[in-house]
């Protein structure tokens, strides 16, 4: 009887080995930047930064017909934060994803646990993968996909423990968000729709009864239409309902690029971004007109030097954006991408005084040399005007600049695909 048992057992796990797919890989990334005027303008007092830091990651999934496990642990480090013959890490490992996607049929599925949720070009919803430690979300999703249309449903409910009274959150994130999420492929056109109902988490110190979670909604659409040699691509979001500090909310951002590739190595663009703002920098009448891209992978958009909408420039005098870039691909292995930015302030940022904040260049040069691996070498200078230089309370004239190299390496130690 034992050896049918264990027989029966063995002939499972090969079975099951057979039918389903196990990957585990790796991802480890090593960036050095040299900062004088990275996201903050130089001032005569300051020294420039230089530091290495690591991301190591190690990835492994599971799947078969109906379940899907995915678990990434994390290691985040600047070289040298911890002391060489240390005892403990100063950050340690985490977990930046872990969850189970459940398939309920052919076209429906449920998804929840820790997981990076990126919608559409990451404007609104990214996992900001050009961070060292990523962004992730503990998070329960429906998913619905067929005939080329997908539709997910998503709820998110934060809190800090096992609490037996009270609901207050008080780390920095939302306490909740509730979204709808719809895209449909068509012959050239992509499209999708967003709704999103995020709840902020509002502390009181002196009343205790206004401590209440306030909700603002954004409405949004994404289109990206390709035929040839020619893109476009944009974005339009509304954001309204009450922001944290209890303001009613009416903001816009409005998004157009034009793509057009002139050879096989040469791909061009225009475009433009439009930021709503409050005049000269403040709430009025408990009134606030800045938009706010919540979750996006912002360092993507508005400049590599990250003055704009990474961590600052909330609430503030908006944004237009205008840019150009180009592509050039020297091989299929090496490209070099540019970009020029000339930015301005949607409001006025002082009366009577000009709108101008700057002109930005993008520089970043990409060599993949294996399957496995690619090296990036990166350069950005800001051409700070007037506006910025009162928005920053700097008046100084000086070089703003930053400068990085980055090695990606990503193997597969282990699949049975």
């Amino acid at each position: 009887m034992k050896k049918i048992l264990f027989l029966t057992l063995i002939g499972f796990l090969c079975t099951n080995y057979v039918t389903a797919q196990f990957t585990v890989n790796a991802e480890l990334r090593t960036r050095g930047e040299y900062r004088h005027g990275y996201k903050i303008l130089f001032t005569d007092n300051m020294d420039p930064a230089f530091f290495v830091a690591q991301r190591t990651r190690l990835n492994t999934q599971y799947q078969n017909d109906k379940l899907k496990i995915f678990l990434s642990l994390q290691d985040v480090r600047t070289w040298g934060d911890v002391a060489q013959l240390n005892v403990a890490d100063k950050n340690g490992l985490a977990i930046h994803q872990a969850y189970a996607e459940l398939k309920l049929s052919s076209a429906m599925a449920l998804k929840l646990g820790r997981q990076e949720i990126v919608y559409d070009d990451a404007r609104f919803m990214g996992n900001v993968d050009w961070t060292t430690q990523g962004r992730s979300h503990d998070a329960l999703l429906f998913k619905y996909a067929a005939n080329g249309s997908k539709f997910e449903l998503g709820v998110a409910y934060n809190q800090e423990n096992e609490a037996l009274n009270e609901n207050l959150y008080l780390l920095s994130s939302y306490k909740t968000f509730q979204y709808a999420w719809y895209h449909k492929d068509f012959e050239k056109l992509g499209l999708s729709f967003l709704f999103f109902n995020d709840g902020q988490q509002f502390i009181d110190a002196l009343n205790a009864d206004n401590n209440e979670t306030r909700f603002s909604q954004t409405l949004g659409s994404h289109f990206d239409y390709k035929q040839d040699k020619l893109s476009l691509s944009g974005n339009a979001y509304y954001q309204f309902g009450k922001d944290k500090s209890d303001n009613s909310l009416s903001a816009y951002l409005l998004a157009l690029d034009l793509g057009f590739k002139t050879s096989d190595k040469v791909k061009l663009g225009l475009g433009a971004e439009l930021i709503s703002g409050n005049e000269y920098g403040m709430i009025s009448d408990s009134e606030n007109h800045a938009f706010t891209p919540l979750y996006g992978t912002n360092h993507k958009f508005n400049g590599h030097m990250d003055y704009f909408y990474v961590g600052n420039h909330a609430n503030s005098v908006g944004l237009v954006d205008l840019h150009a870039m180009g592509v050039f691909s020297f091989t299929p292995n090496n490209s070099l991408n540019a970009t020029l930015h000339h930015f301005s302030a949607a409001q006025d940022i002082i009366p009577g005084e000009s709108r101008a904040l700057g002109m930005e260049l993008d520089l970043a040069y990409n060599y993949k040399f294996a399957d496995y691996g690619t090296f990036t070498l990166g350069y950005s200078q800001m051409f700070a005007q007037d506006g910025l230089k009162i928005l920053r309370g700097n008046t100084q004239d000086n070089v703003n600049n930053w400068v990085f190299a980055m090695l990606t390496l990503k193997p597969t130690f282990f699949t049975n695909k």
